[in-house]
């Protein structure tokens, strides 16, 4: 059955594999030639919990701007942090550069080829590891991401719910995972779910497993995997400082490197809970913008209510930095922070 499915799998993805520009394109996959493992490992990290359509230009941006993990590792903290800004999960940016100087310093620019080499590395988990190991070393890693739970769970008809049934498709993915081509395979699997075996209406009447497919078979592939219920998100105030100076300047803050938005700009402001208290940044005639931000994190929503102040050019703030004008980027900012200014920009433009 493996052997069978995978070399299914295997010929559909020669024919209908996602042209994405951290793969090889299919003369270099006929001819055996390995994707760059520097490429891989940074399209593999940028997609975490993002999308592919989202990832592309980021990645374009980031192998033009460095082009080898040498020079990613020779970047500037601040320029990494905002070449990623609006990507997300900042704390993949503070890895990504912890991982590439490590790279740089101790393996002499060369990523480790199997998976234990890759997961001594910092920000690189099982995920990660086996995905690198798979697809620039073809080492015989079972790679598993949603798509795969997926694809796996309706092959086998698995009706155990997600996370509990995690280990079970896991162990199933392995089971067809073959020794030959399995960087190809890992990518294929994962072009499957994306493409054909979608969450929604998948289209099995062009699926390459729609044969053996169990969960076709009993009527149930659209109802699959399961998904124990997600408990509700709690919501979280805080107050976002935007002062700006007569000369143009802005008030902007660097956040802790660690937490969430770690190592960011972002504008001055209070702690994010229940009943956040206020803590103006600058001695200044702060005022209610009349508006609120409002973003979404992993495990909560967040709601900013906003303050605008004016400045003198002499002021001396008690937190944070004026940046000037012709410094100040919006886009460096992080999503939620761009919301903020986006609200409180037309109160302090003339």
């Amino acid at each position: 059955m493996r052997d069978s499915l995978s070399d299914e799998l295997l010929g559909w993805y020669d024919v209908h594999a996602r042209d994405l520009p951290w793969r090889t394109g299919p003369a270099a996959r006929a001819a055996g030639e390995r994707p760059d493992p520097y490429r891989v490992w940074l399209s593999e990290v940028m997609l975490q919990q993002t999308t592919v359509p989202a990832v592309k230009s980021y990645f374009a941006a980031f192998t033009t701007r460095w082009p080898t993990v040498a020079d990613l590792a020779a970047a500037e903290d601040g320029d990494v942090m905002a070449a990623w800004a609006g990507l997300g999960y900042y704390a993949r940016a503070r890895n990504l550069l912890k991982c590439a100087r490590v790279v740089a310093a101790e393996h002499g620019g060369t990523f480790p080829d199997s998976v234990e080499g890759l997961r001594a590395l910092p920000g690189i988990g099982p995920y990660t590891a086996a995905a690198i190991a798979a697809i620039a070393f073809d080492r015989p890693a079972t790679v598993v991401d949603g798509n795969v739970e997926r694809v796996m769970a309706r092959l086998h008809a698995v009706e155990t719910p997600l996370p509990t049934a995690k280990g079970e498709l896991t162990a199933l993915a392995a089971g067809h995972t073959p020794e030959e081509r399995p960087g190809d395979y890992a990518q294929a699997v994962m072009d499957l779910g994306a493409t054909i075996c979608t969450p929604r209406s998948p289209a099995c009447g062009i699926c390459p497993w729609r044969e053996p497919c169990v969960a076709r078979a009993d009527g149930i592939a659209a109802t699959l995997p399961r998904k124990l219920p997600k408990a509700a998100k709690p919501v979280r105030l805080g107050i976002a400082y935007v002062a700006r100076r007569e000369d143009g300047a802005w008030l902007l803050e660097r956040r802790p490197d660690s937490g969430l938005l770690g190592g960011m700009l972002g504008w001055p402001g209070s702690d994010w809970g229940e009943a956040p208290e206020p803590a103006p940044p600058l001695d200044a005639d702060w005022q209610d913008a009349g508006a609120e931000a409002r973003h979404t994190f992993t495990h909560f929503h967040l709601r900013l209510a906003i303050r605008v102040a004016r400045a003198p050019v002499d002021a001396v703030p008690e937190r944070g930095m004026f940046i000037a004008q012709g410094d100040f980027r919006p886009s460096d900012l992080p999503t939620v922070m761009r919301k903020v200014f986006d609200l409180a920009r037309a109160e302090l433009t003339d």
